[in-house]
């Protein structure tokens, strides 16, 4: 049974269709709790930081961009917390569900190409690879 959820998004549309899913299975499940997970990228954080006028201007822009996760899953009343962490997305997602023992991680599929994904690989088949329990990417 699944009692954690570990929503892994980036404002995308793939991560709202993950959502979508999370929330389907969380409805189905009494005492649920999807955590939303958000990894301010260390490799866009420089750029990020460059182009605010500030801290509360930052994490306005960082929780903007998951307002319509936060709707989709309010609107059907399920419990959740949103973080945001700091890190490379892959490595931060793997190792946060890891220590914190969550049930089930949902994450959606950016669509990489073959080359594209063997070249730089993508931060869900790298979750899929190392997470120490069940993960659903969305495509």
């Amino acid at each position: 049974m699944y009692r954690r959820i570990l929503l892994a998004v980036d404002g995308s549309e793939n991560s709202i269709r993950a959502t979508e899913e999370a929330v389907k299975i969380a409805s189905l499940i009494p005492k649920c709790k999807i955590e939303v997970v958000y990894v301010a990228d260390f490799s866009k954080s420089k750029n990020e930081i460059l182009h605010s006028q500030g801290k509360e201007e930052l994490a306005y822009s960082r929780r903007k961009r998951l307002y319509p996760v936060e709707e989709k899953i309010k609107s059907k009343n399920i419990d959740y917390e949103l973080k945001i962490l700091h890190g490379y997305p892959g490595p931060t997602i793997i190792e946060y569900a890891n220590e914190e023992k969550v049930d089930l991680v949902v994450i959606g599929s950016r669509g990489l190409n073959s080359l594209q994904e063997m070249v730089l690989g993508s931060v869900s088949h790298k979750v899929v690879k190392r997470v120490d329990c069940p993960v659903l990417i969305v495509k």
